[in-house]
């Protein structure tokens, strides 16, 4: 593992005066890690911010309102040079040769599946804060809500689709008609992907079981529940019977930094109606379908026993222009006390940082990335210091 020198110890607890923003190259992304105000925020503080060329056309956004803010079009190169680099997605392959030991790293990691990614990170002795991990006192994740949302409302949306029969589905038209029954959909969690998968799903007027193992979650969602939705409290056995008879299932489990558990094992998947339908949401954490493997916005379905699985990675990917504004909206705050004071005091004014701290000088600083990937932790002040 690579050595914290003295060049990356200084970056630590100094501001960052330029910031880089590559394009994304993971397939199918068309997402950006900033967007023009969030740019002229950061030059109106008197920071360098280095945007790759063409790295906002997948969102809409040009080149020309980026250089009219401000701030520099460079080569992907220069935007990697930056002492602070922010992204949407974890680095890819052709991306780890970038990877340095005085570079902090901002973006969405999910290094539980993606160890690769991990290992890359720990070699280079990067410091890399996950946006996914980044937890405030109450439990909440707010650099990963606003995807989440997103990508609870495209599950419903996605699987309403794929039921029909010219996608891959049985036929079923979700809300039903007068006389037929509708699409019965089983959620399977209830935090921010599964709720909104749920209301979705229920005000398409399907008839909606959400599951949760928290009875004080289902109970703060009660006064909001709507439509066809019966919130239940999760079991294996509860599992067991619902998943068979279900039109569309969706996976919307997560455990912070860590890898999602398996909620759903071959043999029920193979008691699923044929041209029934699976949106595993939390694939980007490893999946919690058994049968499930990341897939693309190119080519995003597959069929195992008869059942048509989606299980795209970057779900919110879909929607560029909305994700990216929904993105900056909650990580330009970081980004500002980040670059401006240094990661080591950015803790005392955020102290939630400290949770999005991944990997620093190749040691793994949180307990859940740490246990994902078969390795010891340290506390993140320890990191730090």
């Amino acid at each position: 593992m690579a050595a914290l020198g003295p060049t990356a110890t200084a970056r630590l607890s100094s501001p960052m005066a330029s910031i880089g923003v590559p394009a994304e190259i993971k397939r199918d992304e068309q997402r950006v890690a900033l967007t023009p105000d969030g740019a002229r925020e950061l030059v109106s503080q008197g920071m360098e911010v280095r945007i790759e060329t063409g790295a906002g056309l997948g969102a809409g956004i040009t080149d020309d309102a980026y250089a009219a803010v401000g701030a520099r079009l460079v080569s992907r190169d220069e935007a990697w040079a930056a002492h602070l680099v922010v992204k949407v997605k974890e680095p890819q392959s052709e991306e780890f040769g970038y990877l340095r030991p005085d570079l902090v790293l901002f973006t969405y990691l999910h290094l539980a599946a993606y160890p690769e990614v991990g290992r890359a990170l720990l070699e280079a002795g990067t410091t890399a804060v996950a946006y996914e991990t980044v937890q405030l006192e109450d439990g909440s994740l707010p650099l990963l809500a606003p995807m989440s949302e997103i990508a609870g409302r495209l599950a419903a949306q996605v699987g309403a689709y794929l039921l029909e029969k010219p996608h891959g589905g049985r036929g079923v038209l979700i809300g039903g008609c007068t006389g037929v029954r509708p699409a019965r959909v089983v959620v399977l969690g209830a935090g921010t992907v599964g709720w909104h998968a749920a209301r979705i799903a229920a005000a398409l007027d399907a008839e909606v079981f959400l599951l949760d193992r928290s009875p004080q979650r289902l109970r703060s969602l009660e006064a909001d529940r709507r439509g066809r939705l019966v919130s239940l409290v999760s079991s294996h056995g509860l599992i067991e019977r619902l998943v068979p008879g279900a039109d569309l299932v969706i996976g919307a489990v997560l455990l912070p930094g860590g890898r999602a558990p398996t909620l759903v094992e071959a043999d029920l998947v193979r008691q699923m109606k044929p041209g029934s339908v699976i949106v595993d949401v939390a694939i980007d954490q490893g999946g919690c379908i058994a049968t499930s493997r990341e897939t693309t916005h190119t080519a995003p379905t597959f069929e195992v026993h008869g059942v048509l699985h989606y299980a795209v990675g970057n779900m919110p990917g879909a929607v560029p222009f909305t994700s990216t504004e929904a993105l900056v909206s909650v990580t330009l705050p970081y980004i500002l006390v980040m670059a401006g004071r240094g990661l080591s005091e950015a803790v005392t004014d955020r102290p939630e940082l400290l949770s999005g701290l991944n990997t620093v000088a190749g040691s793994v600083c949180h307990p859940g990335v740490a246990k994902a990937l078969g390795l010891p932790s340290r506390h993140p002040m320890a990191c730090l210091r």
